[in-house]
């Protein structure tokens, strides 16, 4: 999986105004957890638009105060308006640990049902995968010359050494329809995109988090 570098200051104070000056100031307060202990930190506003603002998913080396750290990033909190970044986690990534991503879908090729008439539906943009960071690829590559109309490719037909998929195994993650049978489905396909979208996290990772302190 691709690296990207980023570096972060701890915070001082902890709190509401903090939090709301440091973003004045074009900073981000952040919290990175899965280690010893959280740490609280801010990074560059501009350090988002290479990890975010893309389809593409990094194992992050998030350096603060000199300290290097593995790290995915878990969650983000937009402003509903401006859609900036108000806060974001980071996850640290423990190499002997699986941890789970999205992996993007990138479909190639011309389907033979579109050449007679067919449409094309993509349904999961990202995989939900399970395995330790040097395992992960960097997107799931997909041919689709030889669908023809009704045919699809669904989650069970990808395989990765040491890589498990975790969304559903019978749901199609793109397949071409006739014109009518497409019409019909593009309502279910922006819900289930949705679904398709990865929560990052590690196996251990509590289902209950510590509430965010901002």
């Amino acid at each position: 999986m691709k690296t990207v570098s980023i570096s972060g200051s701890l915070r001082e104070n902890v709190g509401k105004k903090d939090a709301k000056m440091n973003r004045k100031h074009g900073k981000i307060p952040c919290v990175l957890y899965g280690g010893k202990e959280q740490i609280h930190f801010t990074t560059d506003e501009k350090s988002f638009i290479k990890i975010i603002f893309t389809p593409e998913v990094f194992i992050i080396k998030l350096n603060i105060n000199g300290k290097e750290i593995d790290t995915i990033l878990q969650d983000a909190q937009y402003h509903p308006v401006t859609d900036k970044v108000l806060h974001a986690d980071f996850l640290e990534v423990i190499l002997d640990k699986p941890i789970i991503i999205g992996i993007p879908v990138i479909i190639e090729g011309n389907a033979t049902g579109v050449l007679k008439g067919g449409r094309l539906i993509k349904k999961i943009r990202r995989l939900k995968a399970k395995a330790l960071a040097k395992d992960l690829p960097d997107n799931i590559i997909l041919n689709i010359d030889d669908l023809d109309i009704g045919d699809s490719i669904m989650v069970s037909d990808i395989k990765r050494d040491n890589v498990e998929f975790l969304d559903i195994p019978n749901a199609i993650i793109v397949g071409v329809r006739t014109a009518r049978g497409a019409e019909e489905d593009e309502e279910e396909v922006e819900g289930e995109e949705v679904e398709g979208k990865a929560e990052d996290t590690t196996e251990e990772n509590t289902e209950k988090k510590e509430e965010k302190t901002k």
